[in-house]
């Protein structure tokens, strides 16, 4: 059995960062990943715009400088509701020139937080590997996996996505529901530059998005595309040829952009909302999507998780410091 200060259960965007300002400070912690980080992440082509406050979190966990580089800012957001000229317009320009966030890729983002954390001594990285069970002890909580290791910690946290399975464990209730919505997810290359715009258009069958890249390796334009689409899955765009999804996207961009095509693959993932009634229990606590999982249409999932992960890793560091125990009920209760 190893003796940890916190152990971690998910490496994910949220897990990792929690991980990394952690860290930092000589927690000693254990991060648990069901996922082989030999193998390449999936779902590649996915997105996000991480806002300012999370690059500011992003900086304070030691990656933001060099993710920056490969990011893209939004600089005008555009507005459409469905035959309508520009609905609205967020221009920068009238917000002292401040961007409205950056356009990254998930596995760009995943790859500097897990270089980061393997550079930190005091982080041990578990996986591919599950949590099978937890049992609770006066003054700590045990975190059992599947291949039998027992991990020891005064506090678990469960960053272990919307089908947590410390949050089932927990018996912790939830309201969900599906939106009935598919979100089917790519890269487009276009013609011509985006000029940092963001476009967010509003159809009868779902919200179409095109966020801005930065360019690739030779110079191509590039935007994420978000489609979002309802019906029955037998309908759904993923059914349709390569030609013939690119004649749909063609058919959604502005004419500004000239000619468009996909970049690789296109994913699809369904949309729901699930939140937590609780973020806590006895020395256990959740964060990200484990606690709350929204709609993408804002852009805000993984924005509103950093702020978790800010929050708990604030309280922890301090108890840290002053010798408090890292799991008490007071602590946890300040976090939800």
């Amino acid at each position: 059995m190893k003796n940890y200060d916190v152990v971690i259960i998910g490496g994910g965007l949220a897990g990792l960062t929690l991980a990394a300002l952690l860290g930092q400070e000589g927690l000693k912690l254990a991060v648990i990943d069901a996922a082989d980080p030999k193998k390449p992440m999936t779902g590649d082509e996915r997105t996000t715009a991480i806002s300012y406050g999370s690059s500011l979190i992003l900086d304070k966990a030691g990656i933001w400088a060099s993710l920056e580089q490969k990011g893209c800012p939004i600089r005008d957001i555009q507005i459409l509701d469905g035959d309508s000229s520009v609905l609205l317009n967020f221009l920068s320009g009238e917000v002292g020139n401040k961007d409205f966030g950056t356009i990254l890729l998930n596995s760009d983002i995943r790859a500097a937080l897990q270089e980061k954390v393997s550079s930190i001594k005091n982080i041990d990285f578990i996986a591919p590997a599950k949590v099978s069970d937890f049992s609770r002890h006066d003054d700590a909580v045990s975190v059992i996996l599947d291949n039998g290791q027992t991990l020891h910690t005064k506090l678990a946290i469960g960053a272990d996505g919307r089908k947590s399975f410390m949050r089932d464990w927990l018996g912790i209730e939830t309201r969900s529901f599906s939106y009935h919505q598919r979100a089917i997810v790519c890269i487009a290359r276009h013609e011509n530059p985006h000029d940092h715009v963001a476009v967010e258009h509003f159809y009868a069958q779902g919200p179409f998005a095109i966020l801005p890249m930065a360019d690739d390796v030779n110079g191509n334009h590039r935007s994420s595309i978000v489609f979002t689409e309802h019906g029955p899955e037998r309908n759904s765009l993923m059914h349709l040829s390569r030609e013939g999804f690119e004649i749909a996207l063609q058919s959604k961009f502005p004419a500004r952009y000239g000619h468009v095509e996909m970049v690789g693959e296109r994913s699809a993932y369904p949309l729901g909302l699930v939140h937590a009634k609780n973020y806590i229990g006895e020395r256990m606590a959740l964060i990200a999507d484990a606690a709350h999982g929204i709609h993408p249409i804002a852009g805000q999932g993984l924005n509103l998780g950093f702020r978790d992960v800010k929050e708990i890793a604030e309280l922890i560091i301090q108890a840290h410091k002053e010798g408090r125990d890292l799991g008490s009920e007071t602590l946890l209760e300040t976090y939800q």
